[in-house]
């Protein structure tokens, strides 16, 4: 049996892969550090190639590809820091419009999502806290929101927002809101890696649209297992990125007349990196699967994918780091770029810990079934 990529699959990864390359080296993630404003040209290129609509249906202007064809590009976005709003738009606004929109929902923003043309994001968080349905205090109440969500990624430059929030009757219900209209306030926030930006936003009295569909905090943790496979992937291409470059630098480096990756020290420590890894990629690829395919284990499959790549992918940022020995923390070198994603990313969607969590109730939950 094979489990891995498909031909055509393997195709896109390439064809990717040659497109981040030229128009999105690590050059990019490190001009925002230094202060650059995001790059359109690079979101314009990145839609005409149609990877915002991968997953979505043709019939709501999406290309109709499938899950595990997004995690593909997931890997290579990661692969490469993008500092793009891809998993903002695509896997936590878009996701959350097909979940819980009605029909006339999807048809009205699904296809401004697919096509590039509006950027979107999640607003879950309320603070430092897990979210979860008693900590969320923003208000929906005749389709106005009123409330703070933090942080919010990519609030900045994004078009409209999937809020969730809590309705007059105390349940929870997801709302898409304009970012510009009136009664939005959007302040910056510093984070550990700026290439991505973060926001607080805050409501006061803003028009928003209920999702008609949605089914209160089900549809939130549906949204959130299938980001949780999708970032796994995308922390998986960055982990594998930071193996590559600490081997590339073991091989080249030479220190009292040998090369630095003949060293024990230097070779148990990569591969342990390396098993971390390919345990995540297998858990993600178990994800994918199940993602693709609705699996009654997606919940799991998620949850294990998730804590898995993000520890792969902090092991391999700090390792590689390491690796490169007193230069390893510089700004000239790319692996703080790595090693500051990966912290990001370790703390969307809620941290290893909350995932962890996650998967215990879950397995005792199917246990006890």
């Amino acid at each position: 049996m094979n489990f891995d990529f498909s031909d055509d699959q393997k195709q896109l990864r390439e064809q990717v892969r040659r497109f981040l390359d030229d128009r999105c080296s690590t050059r990019a993630a490190r001009a925002r550090l230094e202060g650059a404003p995001p790059d359109p040209d690079l979101w314009k290129g990145i839609a005409e190639m149609g990877w915002a609509g991968a997953a979505l249906p043709e019939a709501y202007g999406g290309v109709g590809l499938g899950y595990v064809d997004l995690c593909v590009i997931a890997e290579e976005i990661g692969r490469c820091v993008a500092p793009v709003p891809f998993s903002s738009s695509v896997y936590l606004a878009a996701e959350a419009i097909l979940r819980g929109g009605d029909e006339a929902q999807k048809r009205k923003w699904l296809p401004g999502l697919a096509s590039g043309e509006t950027i979107g994001t999640l607003a879950l968080s309320e603070g430092p806290k897990p979210a979860t349905p008693a900590s969320i205090a923003v208000r929906f109440d005749g389709g106005s929101l009123t409330g703070t969500k933090l942080p919010v990624l990519d609030a900045d430059v994004a078009g409209i927002a999937v809020v969730a929030a809590r309705d007059a009757r105390g349940g929870t219900v997801l709302c898409v809101v304009d970012l510009k209209a009136d009664g939005v306030t959007i302040e910056p926030v510093e984070s550990i890696d700026p290439s991505r930006s973060h926001a607080r936003v805050t409501f006061d009295g803003a028009p928003a649209e209920a999702l008609a569909a949605a089914s209160g905090w089900e549809t939130v943790e549906r949204v959130l297992d299938a980001a949780a496979v999708l970032f796994a992937f995308e922390q998986i291409g960055g982990a594998q990125r930071c193996l590559d470059m600490a081997r590339d630098f073991a091989l080249e480096r030479h220190a009292f007349g040998r090369q630095i990756g003949s060293y024990q020290a230097i070779k148990h420590k990569l591969a342990d990196v390396w098993v971390a890894i390919e345990i995540a990629r297998s858990n993600a690829y178990y994800g994918a699967w199940a993602l693709a395919n609705d699996a009654a284990d997606l919940a799991i499959a998620a949850a294990t994918a998730r804590v898995g790549a993000s520890e792969a992918f902090w092991q391999a940022s700090k390792e590689n780091i390491q690796t490169h020995g007193g230069m390893g923390f510089t700004w000239e070198l790319d692996c703080h770029l790595f090693y500051r994603r990966a912290n990001l990313l370790g703390l969307q969607i809620g941290s290893r810990r909350t995932w962890k969590d996650k998967l215990i109730a879950r397995l005792e939950t199917r246990n006890a079934a």
